[in-house]
C-alpha cells in the first residue's frame, strides 16, 4: 500500500506544481483564463492575488515531495500533514469558490491520506 500511497502523493504534488504554473505564470494568458473561466479584465486585475495563491500551491507541492524524499517514519508524518493541508484547502475552496475544487483538490488528497494511513 505504501507504493500506491507514494504514487498518489507524487501525482498530487505534480498537480500542485501545475496549479503553481497556472496561477503564477499563466493566469492572464489564454491557458490560464481558459482553465479558470476568466475574462481578460478580471485576470489582469487579479493577477497578483493569483500569483500569491500559486505560491501556496508550490509550498504544498514542496511539502509532499519532501515527505516522499524522507520516506517512511518521519516522512509519513510530513506526508500526513501536507495531505491534510491540501484536503483542508480543497474543502475550503470547494465551499467558497467552486465545487469543482472538491473533486480536483480535496478528493485526491483524501484518497492519498487514506492510502498513507492504511500503509
Amino acid at each position: 500500500m505504501s507504493t500506491v500511497a507514494n504514487i498518489v502523493i507524487a501525482i498530487i504534488a505534480l498537480m500542485h506544481v501545475w496549479f503553481l504554473i497556472l496561477e503564477m505564470f499563466l493566469w492572464d494568458k489564454p491557458t490560464g483564463r481558459r482553465a479558470f473561466g476568466l475574462t481578460p479584465e478580471f485576470a489582469t486585475q487579479s493577477k497578483v492575488l493569483a500569483a500569491n495563491q500559486g505560491l501556496y500551491n508550490g509550498f504544498l507541492s514542496a511539502g509532499l515531495i519532501w515527505g516522499l524524499i524522507l520516506g517512511g517514519g518521519e516522512g509519513m508524518h510530513v506526508k500526513i500533514f501536507f495531505l491534510a493541508c491540501v484536503l483542508v484547502a480543497g474543502v475550503y475552496g470547494g465551499l467558497t469558490a467552486t465545487r469543482k475544487v472538491l473533486w480536483i483538490q480535496a478528493a485526491p488528497a483524501a484518497v492519498g491520506l487514506a492510502c498513507v494511513l492504511l500503509s
